[in-house]
């Protein structure tokens, strides 16, 4: 039986982009395929699209609950093989990306999460396509989940904050169960960026939160102290030279109310495992 694919796009007020990442997804070749949309409460025209692709199992929210609310919600009742996650603002390029990924995932069960190779405004020159490499996480905008593994380790975790941290969290537990991760250099997958429906400070302040949220949940004991203090100091340097220094203490703040919560759910993974990660980051 040939393996299946769910396609999943979570919107919200992209009407003017939305259409190109569907027809991008409905263009892939060479693999049984579902496309899903999640509208999350978008206030645009988004609605309207609905009528222009029948095919395409549309889904309108009507209050706003979070691109990763829908993804999990995707991947907790698909009954596909694979789930691919495809960013409003992001689109494939060549028509067989995902059959790339499915025919490399069906011959290496140990592989649970495939990343494509993104382009995007800051890096446009495409690559010729290589042997597929190990890396210690995906990208959110493109990339392919084999739904057994996922299900297995459990899917995103929820965080006091919106954005952020969600990829890293799963690809930790997903290498502390023994899977791995690869990227498929050269098969691509464009992600314009776009700031349309982007709030820049929002978006810190939930990264600046989740990641230590993730540092207390994931981090061996022995480290955590160190990790939390070096993750502290790295992110007030980083947001003060960007001038984001109000949203980074909102995030400081946001974590702190919320450790009392966040520390009933720390689950760490082995020392081994973050040790791996941190080595196939700098690869």
């Amino acid at each position: 039986m040939a393996p299946t694919v769910l396609v999943g796009i979570v919107t919200h007020n992209r009407a003017s982009l939305l259409r190109k990442a569907v027809e991008s997804a409905l263009s892939q070749r060479g693999c049984e395929l579902r496309v899903a949309v999640i509208d999350d409460a978008s206030t645009d025209e988004t609605f309207k699209l609905a009528s222009c692709f029948p095919e395409v199992n549309w889904t309108r929210r009507p209050t706003n609950q979070g691109y990763m609310a829908a993804r999990n919600y995707w991947m907790n009742s698909a009954h596909e093989d694979y789930f691919v996650s495809l960013d409003d603002d992001a689109w494939f390029l060549e028509g067989d990306e995902i059959a790339v990924a499915v025919n490399l995932l069906e011959g290496n069960p140990q592989i649970a999460a495939v990343a494509f190779d993104i382009l995007s405004p800051d890096r446009r020159d495409p690559e010729r396509r290589a042997r597929p490499r190990p890396v210690a996480l995906f990208i959110g905008c493109g990339h392919v989940l084999r739904l057994t593994a996922v299900q297995a380790v459990g899917a995103y975790e929820s965080s006091p904050a919106r954005y952020g941290g969600e990829e890293k969290d799963l690809c930790l537990r997903l290498l502390d169960a023994g899977y791995q991760i690869v990227q498929l250099p050269g098969v691509h997958v464009w992600h314009d960026k776009t700031q349309l429906a982007r709030v820049i400070p929002e978006q810190h302040r939930s990264g600046v939160c989740n990641d230590l949220v993730l540092t207390v949940r994931r981090t061996p004991a022995a480290l955590l102290a160190p990790a939390l203090i070096a993750k502290v100091y790295r992110h007030f340097v980083f947001s003060s030279k960007r001038k984001l220094t109000k949203p980074c203490l909102q995030g400081f703040a946001l974590f702190a109310r919320s450790l009392p919560a966040v520390w009933r759910s720390r689950r760490p993974v082995k020392a081994a495992t973050l040790r791996a990660f941190v080595r196939l980051a700098k690869v």
